[in-house]
């Protein structure tokens, strides 16, 4: 009979876990709909993440040199910095760096949807030099590693120059929004042109 118990009390505390974890989404939308972009929010920089429940939200157009991410198995985050013309540079877990259409980015990734970092106005936030970086290294390898020499290595160094580990996602975060002195957010990416064309 204790098992039963515990299984509910386990559901419950996930339940309440949600629930925060949603509410606190929703405050932070809305001190963005409010206007108030101040980079600290509760003594660190202010990242809204991007998230599986995000459907028809907001949306921003990339630039070159635009933060680009989507989801892999729902809990990870795969990054890459667009270059332009519906291209997006990355780094492969095979350690290439290459450049592939927005259709190839989500390949073989759960996620449906590609996300690109913006301020609260729904502006991306981009920096020329992050493409030119970025195209620069097309076609070099890297000795690639999940935690030390990952794909948010990669962007961090098309953003700022700086070759680093970036141990995970949210450590990007708070690099990148330190980087542009801005509050962080993660609109669904808005094409001017159809990106989606086949490719290999």
């Amino acid at each position: 009979m204790p098992l039963p118990l515990l299984w509910i009390g386990g559901v419950a505390v996930g339940a309440l876990a949600l629930a925060d974890a949603r509410e606190s989404r929703r405050n932070l939308q809305r001190e963005r709909l409010l206007g108030r972009t101040e980079l600290e929010h509760k003594g660190r920089a202010a990242v809204l993440h991007p998230s599986t429940w995000q459907t028809g939200g907001s949306t921003s157009v990339p630039k070159p040199g635009a933060l680009m991410c989507c989801y892999v198995y729902g809990v990870i985050e795969h990054t890459g910095i667009y270059l332009g013309d519906g291209q997006i540079a990355e780094l492969h877990g095979s350690g290439l760096i290459r450049a592939v259409s927005a259709n190839r980015f989500l390949h073989g990734r759960t996620g449906s949807q590609i996300f690109v970092a913006a301020d609260a106005r729904h502006q991306c936030l981009a920096v020329e030099d992050a493409a030119k970086r970025g195209a620069d290294a097309l076609f070099q390898y890297r000795d690639y590693d999940l935690l030390g020499n990952n794909c948010h290595r990669f962007v961090w160094y098309c953003i700022s120059g700086e070759d680093r580990e970036v141990g995970g996602f949210s450590e990007l975060n708070e690099l990148v929004a330190r980087f542009y002195g801005k509050a962080l957010y993660w609109d669904e990416a808005r094409w001017e042109r159809r990106c989606f064309a086949p490719d290999a």
